[in-house]
């Protein structure tokens, strides 16, 4: 940690906030001269106030502590590479066409590595749709939270919730990738 690129990423996220010192101050609970220590690197601020910090800031503990922002490359990606992260605390689900920096409820998220499924989800035609059951248990600690079709260039997301008979109707758009989560074994795949 560099406490002068970190107080520099203050300086601009504040600024970008439009946010003055003192009023970064008085939601952090800490002075105008702390504030303009920081950003003129000449400390840092207290771990406890990292987490409020980044909050008002827009931003997470990583990007302060890093002192800048990773940006990504611009991708003209296939929808079939899109990345998954799910939080492990709170089920939260982030999609991004490239591998990012994300982070929830205090969690670096690593992108989920898809697994060929041994245990493929029945899927039947019905009419113009794709008709997906199975069997997995959908109880609160294990389930099926989601399942996604995936083409070149398009995305259809279905969200489960626990309470619910795993049954989900998808355009059928062609054929494609099959994707499912479970909060028990990962992420699985098969092909349609």
């Amino acid at each position: 940690m560099n406490q002068v690129e970190m107080g520099a990423l203050i300086r601009t996220l504040r600024q970008e906030q439009g946010m003055t010192q003192h009023a970064l101050a008085e939601v952090l609970g800490v002075t105008e001269q702390a504030i303009s220590k920081w950003e003129r690197g000449l400390g840092c601020p207290d771990p406890s106030l990292l987490r409020g910090l980044a909050a008002a800031l827009k931003t997470d503990t990583d990007t302060l502590l890093a002192g800048s922002i990773s940006t990504n490359k611009a991708v003209a990606g296939n929808v079939k590479k899109s990345r998954f992260y799910v939080c492990p605390t709170c089920g939260n689900l982030i999609l991004s066409a490239e591998e990012g920096q994300f982070s929830c409820c205090g969690n670096a998220l690593q992108p989920l590595i898809p697994q060929k499924a041994e245990e493929k989800l029945k899927v039947d035609m019905v009419e113009q749709d794709y008709f997906i059951t199975t069997d997995h248990p959908m109880t609160r600690e294990h389930y099926i939270p989601f399942v996604a079709f995936l083409r070149d260039d398009t995305m259809v997301l279905k969200r489960r919730y626990p309470q619910w008979d795993f049954e989900v109707r998808i355009p059928r758009i062609g054929h494609g990738m099959l994707l499912w989560y479970c909060t028990q074994h990962g992420l699985f795949y098969q092909y349609l």
